[in-house]
Parts: structure tokens; C-alpha cells; sequence
């Protein structure tokens, strides 16, 4: 009972000892150095549109750019909408952890109701928020299954366990009925609606459940059985393809679909591989990465995923710092209807790895970045035929971050030539963005990263950051606060259709948007 006690404290202790409180307040506490740093650099950006045709929209997932972390089915992270351009920007952030860390992992944008469907951490478990994206404030939540990577941690005190794991219902998307679909902890696929209710309030309705843990090794970590002797295979990510059927994929390597008309499950599995990163899907097919090759996959009559294409890679020697496993950190990012693109795992210099989509051959293999320092676990961003690729070397976590510290840094556009003819380097920014998702707005022309540079002064400092596409050039900087409560943790930055960006942190969501 003693150990059970310790165990299910731990983690709160440990996130207590290193960040301030933050209980009882809404807005999220600054560390150190607030009021000693710059608030703003650079100037308003004028908007310059990035060529390139618009990303097609999958019939079985909401609105291009507002459904999915990766804002859509192509795994783009762009936007067909305007990002802040740093005109007068207002800067507003909400706890979210009760006095824990509570950092929104994915943000997401109902069609109907206007409002933002989040997956947040609350301490150790994992949340549905229904967010007011004018206040940032919660109108309804709904809390998840807890990981069992939580109880491995605590038994074998290594809170890597939690950080390399993906699984709990980040990688969801929602339907075109503004449904999310996600699967959780417990191997349940759900889809959860969202409804106002006659008293006027916001709640949560699970209205599809399927129960995936007969296909699934489901013998887990928990409080009561923290050293299971069987396998524990949790789904890390699900996404629809072009017929309908919803796919999902585990750090184990299985791959399935569920046909969610009939319920019915097949499910294959890439033999002495994992899979930690979410996936693509176009008309043509499914995009996946694993820790030993790139695939595209169909699924055949009877709904099984089957290859089409199998490509392995360089996955290196060993985990560099800055990724959460041996292998491509990226989720498969398409291009256009020829393209397919991923990084490598290159012990010296980290490869940018281009592919055509029919057939898997090579369009190009180029390195980024400099020897001994080039390492990802963000997707690409892909639009036309240019790729943006974020230089995460350096970083593990928000634990093991030095105060004043920060990643290698980098981040670099590179294009494939027309015909398919190779790749060059078009800039190289020096700008360091230790873990974030980047993103692009397509209309302004812009880059958005989330950056914090060293300092001597042992300051935390961290900024929204634009940067123009075209020329890598930085347009401006707004600094959205100081200290580990600001630390994204490999959040991604989101840009809504009012134009607002959002970045989760550790201590809840932020928010930089222009004033009129």
C-alpha cells in the first residue's frame, strides 16, 4: 500500500519540484526574467502568399487546416488561412493543469460551433476540452484512461517512459460532423460529439465505441500490477482514408482499420518494427513510417492493410537527442499527387528523403543541417514543392532542459527541382525552435516556430516566432513567456481560422493574435 501510495504521487512531486505553482490562477505564471527581455522584435509582416495548389480535403475528416495536429489528411502543416502577421499582437495564455502541467498536445477547430477541441494532460491523466477560443476558457471536458507508460515511469524511475510515448489520443482528427475520433488508453476507439445542452451547457457524448482490445496484447502497467509479464501494445494514432475506413496504428508496428458502418476489424502487423509517428493518407493510398522503412499501404476488399511499396532508410546507430526512438522521427508528409516525404535517422547529417508516390523511387536524399547536430522528431511541412524541415538536435524534454539552455537549432527549406530532378537547399534559418511543430500560413507566406534561444543570464524566454517562407528571413518575434511552464514539450504551434496562433505548453495554451 506504501509503494502504491509513492507511485501514484511520484509524478505530481517531481512536476511540483520544478515549476512553480500555478494554483488557483487561470492565466499561466511566468518564471524568472519576466519584464528583462524583449516583449517584441522585428516588424509586422506583409502577407506573400507560398505557391503551390491547395491541399485536397479527405471526405471523411473535417475542414482542411482545422482537423487534425497535422491540419490535414496530407500531413501538410499548412493552412489555407492567415496566421497573426505581428500587428499590435496580443498575447493570452489559460492554465489548464489545476496547479499540474497541463500542456494541450493537439488543437483542433468544430465547423459548426466555432469552438476548440483540445487534448490536454491534466498531471498525469489526459483530457477532452471543449475550448472558447476568443477566452481560452473550458466549456466542457472529458477525462481519459490514464497511460501505463505513468506506472512505468514511477516503478523503474525513468520519466522517458513517458516522454517517448505517443500513445493516449493525441493523434486523433475530427469527422466532418465535428466528431473527434481518438483512440484511448484502454484500446477503445471512440468518436466523441460535442452538444449544448437545453440549460445551456457544453458537454461530451461518445456516440461510437469499438472495443479493440481482443486484437490488441493488452496486458499493461497499472497501480495494482505494475510489472505485467505480458505485452502491452497501445494504438499511438488513427486517421481516415479516402473509402471511409478508420485506421490506426501501434507502437508495436500493427496497422488496422475499422469499418465503422459494420464494425468490422482487420488488422496486420510489420514484423520486428515500431511505429511512433502518425501517418498520411491521399486518394492513391496510406503513408506510413516505421522505425525501418517507409510504406504505402491500401487496404484490399475485406478492408485488411496491405504494402504496396516498402523503402527502408538510414535509421543510424542508436537515439540521437532530439528524438524519441531510433528511426525517422517525421509523420510521411505528401506532396502534390507525385510526392512523398520523411527524414532519416543518419548518424552525421540527417537526410531529407523525397519519394514518388506510385512506385517508392527515389527522388532525392539530401542532407540538412551540420555534421554531428541534425536530428527531428517533427513532421515536415509540405506545400507545392517546398519542404520545411526543423532542426530539434539537443532536446529531450522539459525536465532535462538546463535553464537558459536550448536545442543545436535550425530550421531549412528545402524544394524538390521540377521534373522530380533532385532537391537543393533554398535557405537555412539559424533560428532554434527546440521541439515544436512548425506550421505555415499559405496566404501570408509565413513560418511559425516556437524559439528560445540560449542565455547566459539562465532566462527561459520563449517566442512565437515568423518566419518568411521565401526568403528564411525572421519577420518578427513575440515573446509568449518565461520559464518551464512556457516549455512546449514537442507541442505544436496551430493556426486558427480567425487567425489566431496557438501553442500548447506545458502549463495549458497560449494564444498570439494580431489587434485590429
Amino acid at each position: 500500500m506504501r509503494r502504491s501510495l509513492l507511485a501514484a504521487v511520484l509524478p505530481i512531486a517531481v512536476a511540483a519540484a520544478l515549476l512553480p505553482s500555478a494554483a488557483g490562477a487561470d492565466p499561466i505564471p511566468d518564471g524568472p526574467g519576466t519584464g528583462l527581455v524583449a516583449e517584441y522584435v522585428g516588424g509586422p509582416a506583409t502577407p506573400r502568399p507560398l505557391p503551390g495548389e491547395p491541399i485536397p480535403a479527405n471526405p471523411h475528416m473535417g475542414p482542411t487546416g482545422k482537423s487534425s495536429m497535422h491540419a490535414d489528411s496530407y500531413a501538410s502543416d499548412t493552412y489555407p488561412f492567415l496566421g497573426p502577421l505581428g500587428r499590435n499582437p496580443e498575447v493570452l495564455d489559460e492554465a489548464k493543469g489545476g496547479g499540474l502541467p497541463g500542456l494541450c498536445s493537439t488543437v483542433t477547430f468544430a465547423k459548426k460551433s466555432g469552438l476548440i477541441v483540445a487534448q490536454c494532460t491534466r498531471g498525469q491523466n489526459f483530457m477532452l476540452r471543449l475550448i472558447d477560443p476568443k477566452t481560452l476558457q473550458d466549456l466542457a471536458t472529458f477525462q481519459l484512461p490514464p497511460r501505463s507508460s505513468t506506472v512505468e515511469a514511477v516503478f523503474s524511475l525513468s520519466l522517458d517512459k513517458i516522454f517517448t510515448d505517443t500513445s493516449g489520443g493525441a493523434y486523433y482528427y475530427l469527422d466532418p460532423q465535428d466528431r473527434a475520433v481518438l483512440a484511448d488508453s484502454e484500446f477503445h476507439l471512440r468518436r466523441f460529439a460535442h452538444e449544448k445542452g437545453a440549460d445551456g451547457t457544453w458537454r461530451f457524448e461518445v456516440v461510437d465505441d469499438w472495443d479493440l482490445s481482443s486484437y490488441l496484447p493488452h496486458d499493461c502497467a497499472t497501480w495494482t500490477n505494475p510489472w505485467p509479464r505480458g505485452e502491452c501494445d497501445p494504438i499511438t494514432a488513427v486517421g481516415p482514408d479516402w473509402t471511409g475506413l478508420i485506421w490506426w496504428v501501434t507502437r508495436g508496428g500493427r496497422i488496422g482499420t475499422v469499418d465503422p458502418d459494420t464494425g468490422t476489424v482487420r488488422v496486420t502487423r510489420l514484423a520486428g518494427e515500431q511505429i511512433q509517428n502518425s501517418f498520411a493518407a491521399a486518394e492513391d493510398g496510406v503513408s506510413i513510417v516505421s522505425d525501418h522503412a517507409l510504406y504505402k499501404m491500401r487496404a484490399d476488399a475485406t478492408g485488411m492493410p496491405t504494402v504496396v511499396w516498402r523503402e527502408t532508410y538510414d535509421r543510424g546507430t542508436g537515439r540521437k537527442p532530439g528524438q524519441i526512438d531510433q528511426g525517422s522521427g517525421t509523420t510521411p508528409t505528401l506532396l502534390g499527387d507525385e510526392y512523398v516525404a520523411i527524414t532519416d535517422n543518419a548518424d552525421d547529417r540527417m537526410n531529407v528523403i523525397v519519394r514518388r508516390r506510385d512506385d517508392g523511387s527515389l527522388v532525392c536524399e539530401h542532407p540538412v543541417f551540420e555534421s554531428g547536430k541534425s536530428a527531428t522528431d517533427n513532421s515536415l511541412v509540405g506545400y507545392g514543392n517546398s519542404l520545411f524541415i526543423e532542426n530539434n538536435y539537443g532536446y529531450r524534454n522539459f525536465f532535462e532542459l538546463a535553464p537558459g539552455g536550448s536545442s543545436a537549432g535550425g530550421l531549412t527549406r528545402v524544394d524538390v527541382n521540377p521534373g522530380g530532378d533532385g532537391c537543393r537547399t533554398v535557405w537555412t534559418s539559424a533560428e532554434r525552435s527546440p521541439s515544436t511543430v512548425p506550421k505555415v500560413s499559405v496566404p501570408a507566406g509565413l513560418l511559425y516556430v516556437y524559439t528560445k534561444e540560449p542565455r547566459r543570464d539562465l532566462i527561459d524566454a520563449w517566442y512565437l516566432t515568423a518566419i518568411d517562407v521565401h526568403t528564411g528571413r525572421t519577420a518578427y518575434k513575440v515573446l509568449t513567456g518565461t520559464g518551464k511552464w512556457f516549455d512546449n514539450n514537442w507541442a505544436p504551434v496551430t493556426i486558427g481560422p480567425d487567425g489566431t496562433a496557438f501553442v500548447g505548453v506545458i502549463g495549458g495554451l497560449v494564444a498570439v493574435r494580431d489587434r485590429p
